[in-house]
C-alpha cells in the first residue's frame, strides 16, 4: 500500500510538479495538498499522512510557524522540508530541524528545473526515508534541565572514581537522518572539561555544517566548530566535518593530530562519509577510540570502524532502536557484531564521559 503524502505549497505550478513526481513513484501517493500552513495545520489537526512535503515561505502561515503550532499542540507529523530557502538559508533549515522536520532539500527557483532526473531522484530518496522514520520526540524544559544536572553528577562522579582509560583518546560520532537534532541531545551535555577531543561526521551538503557547529556551540560548554584544514585537535573541543567533503585525522611532522579534507567521491551514497573518518583514525597516535552512532540511513560507518578495529583499541556506542528517528547506522553496526553497547540518545553524552573521562580539576 502507497505511503499518503501530504504537499504544502503556496505555488500551484510547483505543487503539481511536486505531486507529478511523488505520485509517479507506486512508494507513495499524493492523498492531499495544502496552499499554506493555516490549511496544512487543519489538515493535519483531523488526519494522519506518512509524511509532509512542507515549503517554507508561504502566505498566512509559512513553514516555520506551522512546526511551531504542531510541536505547540503536539501534532504528531513526518515533515521533509522542499524550500529554496533549503539551500542558502541554512540557519532557516537548521531551525525547521530544531522544530521537528526530518531532512530538507533544496527546490530549484524554476518548476521546470525540478523535473531534472537529480532532483527527482533525491526528492524519492529523502522522501522514502522520512516516510519510513519515526516522528519526533519533543524534550520539556524540565527534562532539558534535568539532563544537565545529569551531566553535573557525571562529571563529579568521573573525577572521585578514576574510570578513564588510559592512553590518548578521541571520540567519534557518525549520525544522518535526524542527527542534528540528536546531536543536541548528545553535544551540549559534554562537559568544558572533556579529557579528549570529539569528532564529528554529520551528513549534510556544503554550507550547512557552519551554521551546525555555531548552534551547538551556542548551546554547549565544550567548543563547537566546523573543522578545518589543518586544525590541530585539542581535548574539550568538537570538530564538525564540513559538508561536502570528506574529514581525516593526520598526523604532522610535529606529531600533532590535524584534519585533513580529502575530495574522493560520495561513498555510502554520502559525502562526508564517517567510513573516510574511521579508517584515517587507524594510523593516528590515539590509544583508544570511542566511536558512536546515531539516527541516520544506511550503514556508513560500519565498514570504517570494522577497519579500525583491526589495528586500535575501540569502544563501539550505537543509538538504541527505540530513540533513533531511523534506526539504519546503529542496526548496521550492530548487527555486524560490531557494537560494545547499545544505549538511548539521552545516555549516550553520559557513555562518552564514562569512557573517556575529564580533566582533573588541578590540571
Amino acid at each position: 500500500m502507497p505511503k499518503k503524502i501530504l504537499v504544502v505549497d503556496d505555488s500551484a505550478l510547483m505543487r503539481r510538479v511536486l505531486c507529478d513526481i511523488i505520485n509517479s513513484d507506486k512508494r507513495f501517493q499524493v492523498v492531499a495538498r495544502a496552499t499554506n500552513g493555516l490549511e496544512a495545520f487543519d489538515l493535519l489537526s483531523r488526519n494522519q499522512y506518512d509524511a509532509v512535503v512542507l515549503d517554507v515561505n508561504m502566505p498566512k502561515m509559512n513553514g516555520l510557524e506551522l512546526l511551531k503550532e504542531l510541536r505547540k499542540f503536539k501534532i504528531s507529523a513526518k515533515v521533509m522540508m522542499a524550500s529554496t530557502d533549503t539551500r542558502e538559508g541554512a540557519k532557516t533549515t537548521l531551525d525547521a530541524l530544531e522544530l521537528g522536520a526530518l531532512d530538507f532539500i533544496h527546490k530549484p527557483d524554476s518548476a521546470i528545473d525540478c523535473r531534472v532526473d537529480a532532483f527527482k531522484t533525491e526528492l524519492l530518496r529523502i522522501l522514502d526515508v522520512v516516510a519510513n522514520s519515526k516522528p519526533p520526540v519533543f524534550e520539556s524544559e524540565e527534562k532539558i534541565r534535568e539532563n544537565r544536572q545529569t551531566t553535573s553528577k557525571m562529571v563529579d562522579i568521573v573525577r572521585r572514581h578514576t574510570v578513564r582509560v588510559p592512553g590518548r583518546k578521541v571520540v567519534a560520532i557518525a549520525s544522518s537522518t535526524g542527527g542534528p537534532k540528536a546531536l543536541q541531545s548528545v553535544i551540549p551535555k559534554l562537559p568544558k572539561e572533556l579529557d579528549t577531543p570529539v569528532l564529528v561526521v554529520q551528513h549534510m551538503p556544503k554550507g550547512f555544517t557552519a551554521s551546525l557547529a555555531e548552534r551547538l556551540n551556542d548551546l554547549s560548554s565544550v567548543a563547537v566548530r566546523e573543522a578545518k584544514e589543518g586544525d590541530e585537535l585539542e581535548a574539550g573541543v568538537v570538530y564538525i566535518a564540513m559538508g561536502g567533503m570528506h574529514m581525516n585525522v593526520k598526523v604532522s611532522p610535529a606529531g600533532r593530530h590535524t584534519i585533513h579534507y580529502s575530495d574522493e567521491p560520495a561513498r555510502e551514497g554520502v559525502k562526508p562519509c564517517a567510513n573516510y573518518m574511521y579508517e584515517s583514525l587507524a594510523g593516528s597516535r590515539f590509544d583508544n577510540v570511542v566511536c558512536v552512532v546515531m539516527t541516520g540511513m544506511g550503514a556508513d560507518g560500519t565498514e570504517g570502524i570494522k577497519n579500525l578495529k583491526a589495528q586500535k583499541q575501540v569502544h563501539v556506542i550505537a543509538q538504541d532502536q527505540n530513540s533513533s528517528t531511523v534506526f539504519g547506522m546503529p542496526k548496521s553496526v550492530i548487527n555486524a557484531g560490531l557494537s560494545d553497547q547499545v544505549v538511548p540518545l539521552e545516555q549516550i553524552a553520559q557513555e562518552i564521559i564514562l569512557h573517556v573521562g575529564v580533566k582533573t580539576s588541578n590540571v
